[in-house]
Formats: C-alpha cells, structure tokens, sequence
C-alpha cells in the first residue's frame, strides 16, 4: 500500500494531533521529494506575530521523515527509523502559507539499500526548505535520520 498524502494527513490527526491541529499538511508525496505546507495563524503563532520556530520544525521534520516512511513501506523490510541530530537556519518572518520541500529521496533510497546490504545502521542527512507565497525562503532545516533493519526475534 503506497503512502498518500491523505494517508499521512489521517495518521497525523491520530499519532501527531498537535501538528494536524496546527494545520500541517502533506501536499505531494513521490518516490523523490515531499511537498508540507502550513498556514499562519493565531495557534501556531509567537508573540511576534509569525510562526513559531517548531510549528515550521515539524512542518519540516515531516517533509523529511514521509520519505523516509514511503522508502521503508516499499522496502518490505522491518526498518527502525530515528531523527538523531537536526538544525535550522531562520531567515525571514514566516507568515502567510509556508511550504517546506525535501528532495531527498535518492539519499533515502541508498542508505537504505546500504543497511538492509549490511544489517548496520545508517545515517542520512536531509534539508527541507521553507518559502513563503512569494518564493522567499524563511527557513531551512537538516534533520540527521538513522535507519536500521530491525533483527527478528
């Protein structure tokens, strides 16, 4: 069954209920990028009138961590997966609707491929962008994923 946009939103209302209700959706989901947006508003904003920092964090840990979701679904295997490491880069004011994209896909499908190969763990970094309506990015993000195939017990 392959993952969906519609999918990844119903999971979201159920396993991660403060990123559905602060309005983050997945839009596109291919075999090499994700597309999540989200719109400013008064839940999900600072004091300043903008997005808080970690509503557009997991607008962007969600662009990166979908991939890596729809590349272990289609692996068939049993792979644990795991954000150790992130960073952000804040450039402008984020209001309005904010897309974060990753197009990383490629990168998953290796380290994948690499830790089912070798049954050790792998680590991969991946960047999501975040633009405003006008295309002026307002934030980057680089989250580090660890993948390992789970050992039968």
């Amino acid at each position: 069954m392959k993952l969906t946009p519609s999918k990844i939103n119903t999971f979201n209302l159920f396993k991660l209920p403060s990123a559905y209700f602060s309005g983050v959706r997945v839009k596109t989901i291919d075999d090499s990028q994700c597309t999540v947006t989200v719109k400013h508003r008064w839940i999900n904003q600072n004091p300043f009138k903008s997005m808080f920092w970690a509503v557009q964090g997991m607008a962007a840990e969600l662009t990166t961590g979908a991939l890596v979701m729809s590349k272990i679904k289609s692996s068939g295997k049993n792979i644990s997966m795991l954000v150790s490491n992130n960073n952000a880069t804040f450039t402008k004011k984020a209001t309005g609707r904010i897309s974060f994209k990753c197009e990383d896909g490629l990168k998953v499908d290796k380290a994948i491929s690499d830790a089912i190969k070798t049954g050790e763990g792998q680590t991969i970094w991946m960047n999501a962008v975040g633009v405003n309506k006008e295309g002026i990015q307002v934030s980057s993000f680089n989250f580090e994923w660890s993948v390992k195939v789970k050992r039968k017990q």
